[in-house]
């Protein structure tokens, strides 16, 4: 899908991005509200803490309680009382007689008239706190009893803080709040702008409903296509898989963020899926699946995301083929042996017209009876008549290349226990990788050995070809060894040793590498029938 254009839903991160600013906004402006909040009842509880304090240092001072025994105390406190407001910054200090009559106020009018204000319990010894609105208006004030050298209460002092006061400092405070919440709100909203930024990116400027549909879309293709499918990262790690190809690649339920490499797959498999290059129709060897697989590199606007791979069940139709190839090897063989058993019918009318017909009955008679030998041979090793023509087949292209090929033993009656197309894929493989190693030499001979019985049995093909080196004896057998595997590495064609050990450990057997009595490589299949049950057939 392209990129959001005009007309269609907003972007995922647009809309995250208006959701993330109305959060920060609402965050930044609650902030600011509780803490003018705060500010303002921390400026009271100040104020009102402020009053108490200075009140209770002029209670204590010895100038107030020394001037309260003069006949008119006035004129040694409120000279005092103005010099402590002046220094404190309250706005009145009271000093006033037990019926409230004032001994000072910042007004000298108001001396002598009684006190507007409650006293709470100051006149039995105890500090009273309120915020009340006298002559100078609205003010926090505290009442605090001043005691003689006997403890009594003698007067009272007032110190209060009128709230505008109050509110002016705490302006200066809010004023400090919100440069504070405004570089909160900015540094919120630059990185609101940068989520919002990458969120784009990662999206592709998608509506959640556009990501909506394509992630449903995808699902429901990748569940219904019959090929198996594999999208990987640009790390190598598998982000979607379908149904088809976990069940092809036997691949575990949490495989989604796994390395491709850690999942144990055939090595050429994940060479090829985490290549650079597109790779069509290689063929390779997963478990008991045969499977074709091509490669593609995934891009997105120029940039490399990672790989499709795409696996096609290739099993069933990779038996048939293997009997399709007895039948075009046993048609190629009758072709031959028809283009023989012309020239020897001309041999026997020859020796007719020649006037020697005991000759031409003694060379047809023997003829026959060699083709008849072969034939029974063959059909007596066997049993099973696909496989007998699988082998009067190679025999045929074996005589054609002058290898003399050699049938040992016989197998036992397997009946049901192991398919026909098994058998042919054993010994049509191993027969022609032996024929091809030697081709072209000296000495050409190959061995075929049957024996064993329904617990056990073993196929055995030895050649008199270059044989196998340690190193590659240990490769021969490894899975995913692919069609463009090169005939001169390890011997191989394709993948028929693979399918030839998928045979055998399908029924409970193995493979074993030697040399054969003719110098060459040989190999001998074990496949143990009576372990596995017999409807274990291929795919």
């Amino acid at each position: 899908m392209g990129r959001r254009g005009t007309g269609r839903e907003p972007s995922v991160a647009r809309q995250i991005l208006v959701l993330q600013v109305l959060v920060v906004l609402v965050l930044v402006v609650g902030a600011l509200v509780l803490a003018a909040y705060d500010a303002r009842r921390d400026a009271r509880t100040t104020a009102t803490d402020r009053a108490v304090a200075v009140a209770e240092a002029v209670a204590d001072s010895p100038t107030v309680v020394a001037a309260l025994r003069d006949t008119d105390p006035s004129v040694a406190l409120q000279p005092y009382a103005e010099k402590v407001r002046r220094d404190t910054g309250v706005d009145f200090v009271v000093v006033m007689k037990l019926d409230r009559t004032r001994y000072t106020h910042p007004d000298p009018d108001r001396i002598g008239q009684p006190f507007v204000g409650d006293l709470g319990g100051a006149p039995q010894g105890q500090v009273f706190t309120q915020e009340y609105t006298g002559t100078l208006g609205p003010s926090m004030r505290s009442v605090v009893p001043v005691l003689d050298d006997h403890g009594d209460v003698v007067a009272l002092v007032s110190v209060g803080i009128t709230v505008s006061r109050i509110d002016q400092q705490l302006r200066r405070d809010l004023a400090l709040i919100l440069l504070a919440g405004a570089a909160v709100l900015a540094a919120g909203l630059a990185g609101v702008w940068l989520v919002s930024r990458r969120l784009r990116r990662q999206t592709h400027g998608l509506g959640e409903r556009e990501i909506t549909r394509m992630y449903e879309y995808y699902s429901a293709v990748l569940h219904a296509v019959r090929e198996g499918l594999l999208l990987i990262d640009d790390r190598g790690r598998v982000q979607l898989v379908n149904d088809e190809a976990r069940r092809l690649l036997a691949l575990p339920d949490d495989v989604v963020g796994r390395p491709l490499d850690e999942l144990d797959l055939p090595p050429g498999l994940v060479a090829a899926a985490l290549g650079r290059t597109t790779e069509a129709d290689d063929i390779y060897v997963a478990g008991e699946h045969v499977l074709v697989v091509s490669s593609a590199p995934a891009s997105w606007q120029g940039r490399d995301v990672g790989a499709v791979v795409s696996l096609r069940d290739h099993t069933e139709l990779r038996s048939v083929t293997g009997e399709l190839d007895v039948v075009r090897s046993l048609t190629e063989s009758l072709r031959s042996q028809n283009h023989e058993a012309a020239n020897r019918l001309h041999t026997v009318v020859s020796l007719i017209e020649m006037g020697r017909p005991e000759e031409a009955v003694a060379f047809a008679t023997e003829e026959l009876e060699v083709a008849q030998h072969l034939t029974d041979r063959m059909v007596g090793a066997v049993g099973d008549p696909v496989v007998a023509a699988l082998l009067l087949g190679k025999s045929a292209d074996a005589a054609e290349r002058g290898i003399d090929l050699t049938i040992e033993g016989d197998l036992p009656d397997l009946g049901e226990a192991v398919a026909g197309r098994d058998l042919v894929t054993v010994l049509g493989n191993l027969v022609d990788n032996a024929l091809d190693a030697v081709t072209g030499r000296p000495d050409r001979r190959v061995t075929v050995r049957l024996g064993g019985d329904l617990d056990a049995v073993r196929i055995g093909v030895g050649d008199s070809g270059p044989g196998l080196t340690p190193e590659q004896a240990a490769r021969a057998m490894d899975r995913g060894w692919t069609t463009k595997t090169s005939a001169d590495d390890l011997g191989g064609r394709g993948v028929g040793l693979a399918l030839v050990g998928q045979v055998a450990r399908r029924h409970g057997g193995d493979v074993a590498i030697g040399t054969s009595a003719h110098g060459g490589a040989e190999f001998t299949v074990t496949l143990r029938p009576a372990r596995v049950p017999a409807s274990g057939g291929p795919g």
